[in-house]
């Protein structure tokens, strides 16, 4: 059996209060969406340039499909919108 096919990676770390709120919104618009997200979730503490790169934005969505991203703040709205391109895949 293959794998399915990452629609999201969430950069992340370990106690994350912010990235909990995230990985919450993205369970209900999933719901909205009538779709089941395939998420990838990297922990940023594992690697300095991801770190560098995302230390202050994370949570962090970031679309496979086009590689465009998310920073957080966002809400509902906001990420269905993002979620949306995921819809025409």
């Amino acid at each position: 059996m293959t794998e399915p096919e990452v629609d999201l990676i969430l950069y992340t770390t370990m106690g994350c209060h912010l990235c909990e709120q995230a990985e919450a919104l993205l369970a209900t618009v999933a719901v909205i969406l009538s779709r089941e997200l395939v998420i990838e979730a990297i922990d940023i503490a594992e690697d300095a340039e991801l770190v560098e790169r995302f230390g202050i934005r994370i949570p962090v969505l970031k679309r496979t499909v086009d590689e465009a991203e998310l920073n957080w703040p966002f809400d509902a709205q906001q990420l269905l919108r993002f979620l949306l391109v995921l819809q025409a895949k």
